[in-house]
């Protein structure tokens, strides 16, 4: 339902959204002609293009080499404290974890 709005007004919210993070000259490319790292900023775009309160990202440099993977997080945080949002990152690696503010720590499905 929050993406059901005005035509030209939500593509105006995709394009900007796509260009924050770095792909206004992709906005006409499909999926397999991104890279994963592409992919990913496009996952990030779309978390933010209905301006939530809270970003929930799943693993989100799981699937990428460590250097795209320091960039995608680094643009996670810098867009996360730019905008004022939440961000809650579920992952299982000790290095992004690190990076939070707050960590909990869930063990055999309890947290600690």
């Amino acid at each position: 339902l929050p993406g059901m709005i005005g035509g030209s007004v939500r593509e105006s919210a995709a394009e900007e959204s796509l260009r924050s993070v770095g792909l206004g000259e992709r906005l006409q490319h499909l999926p397999a002609e991104l890279s994963g790292g592409e992919q990913q900023r496009v996952a990030i775009a779309r978390a933010l293009v209905n301006d939530p309160a809270i970003v929930f990202a799943d693993e989100p440099t799981g699937n990428l080499d460590s250097k795209t993977g320091d960039a995608i997080m680094d643009l996670l945080l810098s867009l996360a404290g730019e905008r004022k949002k939440t961000l809650l990152v579920v992952t299982h690696d000790p290095r992004l974890a690190a990076l939070g503010d707050r960590r909990l720590h869930m063990v055999d499905g309890v947290l600690e």
